[in-house]
Formats: C-alpha cells, structure tokens, sequence
C-alpha cells in the first residue's frame, strides 16, 4: 500500500466513484445475507447459511407493498436507485415462488439436491456481487433427479461420483433464489408445489460423501447492517470486508478492469483483509472521496433513469464482463435477477394511445396475442398487472392476479389468437370474463414473463402486441 495522501486527488475521486458503482450490488447483497443469514430477530431470516426456507404460497395484494416504491410516471424506475432501502420496482412473480439459501464455501463445497420433476424450476447460484455463477434447472440440467456441485474459489478437490454438474463461484459465500413453477391459485396447487421444494435438500461435501468434517474456517466479524452505510465513506470499510470473499486469482477469471480498481483501491489500504479504517485518512482524501460517491451516485440515477430494456441487466460473468455500472442498476431494480434467457420481461408501461401510465379509471384495455404472436415460451407464461403507484397486486372477486398459460378456461378467438380484457369491473359478457385480467380504479402497468423464451424473443423477432384503450 502506498501512503493514500500521495494519491492524486483526481485519482482518489474517479476511484471512489467507481468503487462506490462496484460496491452497490455486494452492499445490496450483504444487506439481504445479514438478515437472512445473520440476524435471527429479522422476519425474514432463513435460519443460517446452509438451509432453504421456501414460500409456496403467492403473493396476494395484502403481501405487496402499500407505500409507492416508483413513480407513477415511471413505473419503472424506483424511488431511488441509490437507496439500499427502496424496493425493487416490480413484486415478487406469484406463478414462480421463491426458494432462498446461503452458503458458505469457505471449508468446502456444498451439494444440491433436487427431485426429478417436470414443472419449470431454476435454482440460480448468484455470486456475492449478483453475477450468476450457475443454474440448476429445466433449461440447463434437465427435469432428471440428481446432485450438483456448488464449489468455491479455493476448492481444488475433484468431484464425487454421481455428480450431475459442478458450479465453480468466484465467491466464497454464494446465494440461491430458487424459482419452481406454481400450477394454480388453489389450496392443492399450494401443497403440490410445498412437496417439490420441500425435495430440494443441501448438504456439505463431507455429509454427502460419508466423510469426515473439515476443519471449520474462522467466524468473520460480521458488520453489523445499517441503512446509511452507501451514503457516506463507511461503505469502504463493508467493501474492505466484503472483498476478503472475493479473491482476484481464484478459477473464475476476472476482467481486467477488476483487477486495475483492485490495485488502485489497495493504495488506499482496501485490500480485502477487512482491517480498512476510513476515519483514519486524510482529510483531504476523505474530501475527494465524498465527491467521488456524488459523482457514482449521479452516474447511477442517470443510468437508471436512461435504461430502456431490463432484460440485458442480468446474465453469467461472461456476459457481464467488467460492466460495473450495468451490474449496479440491475441490483437497484431487481436484486439477484436472472438473465433474458432463463426469464424473459416484457412491460407494458403506456397504452397504445399514448397513455404512460394507463389508467383503468376512466376506460378498458385489451392486449390481443394473434395466433401466430402467442406468448413463445419453452416452460410457461405469464401476464400480471399491478396498480401504481407501489406495484400493487390487485384485489379483485376472483382473486385473480395473472393470467397464463396455467389459467384454466381461457377463451381463445375463432382465429385462434387470444383477447385479454383489462379492466376495473368485472365483464359482463362470460367470454370477457373467463379473459379478465382485473385492473384497479386507476394507473397499472402489467408485465409479460417468458419461462424460457423463444430465440425469436431473444433476437427480437418476436414483439409485444399492443395495450389498446376501448
């Protein structure tokens, strides 16, 4: 380490302003594992690094938040791009509920199970900085029962017999967000759906093979969370401490640019040893340092603000590359979110009349796939609408809150294409109704997902038709 009041000034504020842009999803991500993992009085917490808590049931419209989390004038940005604390613009996806878990591949690698099962499922293995290191799946590994191998950066073992695929992480402490597929809105579609993620079992590589336990690694000094820490200089510290799981020369290659902040980031003593004090620079460096997190929080809000397709924010290493900035503004949107084609967005965020946001208040809307425009997906999908502002599922007589391909009785039209009618009140004609897509008495958005799309989304041969007032 050099003596930071050497640095140059403008040095000290570019570097601050792309650590702070690099920071954002690992603060994001050690926000989420400090609550789930670490503190035991959260509601939200799992019970530890290495178990799955599930949540078969859906969402319904007293679960998604009340408050606005977005502007009703953009429904896709969030309040704030640059606040840990603001959630993700869009609710959780209620025909794919979660399945979350931590692991800590420290001493050794862990094992996923999963049952043999034909129903869409993924179980991504997210790196400490979101990137997905690896899917267990429909798409990649198949519907077949098998054993999977999540190994760290410092493993250098061989796999055991039997192992289906092996995942090699550039973390040392890796997520899963698993997502299976939710048959149906009734209390047996819950229970079917409880029995396949109730078989979805971890284990460490010792308890796997029979063999005796490694040595423990040390317990880290876990900071404790608090929501002001992107906002000032102290986010260095939880960068410091965080990059400890991160190391540069593990099997997983990192871009050069990785490696170029790294070394400047080291000149002001953030080497990943987690000994990083902040209140012990200079004054001048802590000076440039502030300007630099102004400057990577306007950077954000701008490419936040600018972004025009969710669906290239997410993806593996290799499609990330060294694109900091495109990994912070996924982590603000849609934390841990999977890429185009594991998942598929499309929004309709204005009506055809121009409408941004449409309103459900003072007219109805129809979205009409033709016969050779519906939804292309390999699994499933689904359409649901949520009210603005605060991406609210809708109460509605029917409890319904999506429509898709699980929907029973949906009428197509002679031509074979099929009509979904937005509005407030309930059709009265019973063919508008079995297609009734409840709205609220106001602004909605409604959004599209493809379960595995089709090439000809992903190239984009294939559109979204139309929101039309009537």
């Amino acid at each position: 380490m050099v003596n930071p009041a050497l640095v140059d000034p403008a040095t000290v504020r570019a570097t601050a302003a792309e650590a702070w842009i690099r920071a954002q999803p690992l603060l994001r991500t050690y926000r989420t594992v400090y609550a789930q993992a670490l503190d035991d009085a959260d509601p939200s917490y799992v019970g530890g690094f290495g178990v799955f808590r599930h949540h078969p049931q859906p969402p319904t419209p007293a679960d998604t938040p009340a408050e606005a989390s977005a502007s009703a004038t953009d429904p896709g940005t969030p309040a704030s791009a640059t606040d840990p604390g603001t959630p993700a613009a869009d609710t959780d996806a209620g025909d794919t509920p979660y399945s979350r878990a931590w692991l800590d591949l420290r001493t050794e690698p862990w094992v996923v199970s999963v049952p043999a099962e034909d129903r869409y499922h993924v179980l991504p293995v997210h790196d400490l900085d979101t990137v997905c290191a690896g899917f267990i799946g429909s798409r990649t590994t198949g519907a077949e029962a098998g054993d999977h191998l999540v190994a760290g950066p410092d493993w250098q073992g061989e796999p055991p017999p039997g192992i289906r695929s092996v995942i090699r992480t550039a973390t040392r402490l890796v997520g899963i967000l698993g997502r299976t597929r939710l048959t149906g809105n009734t209390a047996a579609a819950v229970a079917e759906l409880a029995a396949v993620q109730e078989q979805y079992r971890l284990r460490p590589l010792h308890a796997h093979t029979g063999t005796p336990a490694p040595e423990p690694a040390p317990e880290p000094v876990w900071p404790v969370w608090r929501e002001e820490v992107p906002d000032g200089i102290e986010f260095l510290a939880f960068l410091d401490f965080l990059l400890g799981f991160f190391p540069p020369d593990g099997p997983v290659p990192l871009p050069p640019a990785e490696h170029d902040l790294r070394g400047r980031l080291t000149d002001l003593g953030i080497d990943g040893r987690g000994e990083f004090e902040p209140a012990a620079l200079p004054l001048e460096v802590r000076t440039e340092i502030a300007r630099g997190i102004a400057d990577g929080r306007t950077l954000l809000d701008r490419a936040t603000a600018e972004l025009r397709d969710r669906n290239t924010l997410f993806g593996t290493r290799a499609q990330i590359g060294a694109d900091f900035l495109r990994q912070a503004v996924g982590a603000a949107l849609d934390l841990h979110g999977l890429p185009a084609e594991e998942v598929w967005y499309g929004r309709w965020e204005a009506d055809s009349a121009g409408h941004r946001p449409p309103h459900a208040g003072d007219r109805d809307h129809v979205i009409r796939f033709a016969p050779d425009g519906l939804p292309p997906a390999r699994f499933s999908w689904s359409v649901t609408l949520y009210a603005l502002p605060g991406h609210r599922l809708v109460d509605n007589p029917l409890d319904r809150y999506s429509i898709g391909d699980h929907t029973p009785d949906l009428v197509r039209d002679p031509d074979g294409g099929l009509t979904l009618h937005v509005r407030h009140k309930r059709p009265a004609n019973a063919e508008h109704s079995a297609n009734w897509l409840p709205a609220p008495d106001g602004p909605f958005t409604v959004v599209l997902r493809l379960y595995g799309p089709d090439r000809s989304v992903l190239d984009g041969r294939w559109h979204l038709p139309p929101l039309d007032p009537r």
